[in-house]
């Protein structure tokens, strides 16, 4: 059975090719997303288990994706939250742990890893 993904990302183009590569290369089904913090929180309040991953980027339409990390800190352990940003230096990858994120990938020079981390979850 396919891994469930919820996508929070403002761009498209972005969130079109992750969505084809997230079930081509990696069986993982996305099952809405979001191009805003209240958006993506709401939807995540009333949704609360019909997802396994939780992709989020940062910067957001509305919000940021730091508000969304901490919406999920009361998740199950099987739920992964995994940070996709362009802006993935160290004192952001420190913050998004912080605010609970399981894992995070820069878009530009680690989607392999973000890959293999999606497939490894099967």
């Amino acid at each position: 059975m396919a891994s469930k993904a919820y996508i929070v990302e403002d761009n498209d183009l972005i969130r079109d090719n992750l969505v084809g590569t997230l079930t081509e290369l990696a069986s993982v089904q996305t099952v809405g997303y979001s191009t805003t913090e209240a958006d993506a929180c709401y939807w995540l309040g009333r949704h609360p288990k019909d997802w396994d991953l939780l992709v989020v980027d940062l910067f957001l339409e509305q919000g940021s994706g730091l508000g969304v990390l901490r919406k999920c800190l009361q998740r199950s352990a099987a739920q992964k939250v995994v940070v996709l940003s362009n802006y993935a230096t160290a004192e952001v990858r420190n913050r998004c742990l912080a605010c609970g994120a399981d894992a995070i990938f820069d878009k530009s020079t680690e989607l392999d890893l973000f890959l293999d981390y999606c497939t490894a979850r099967h």
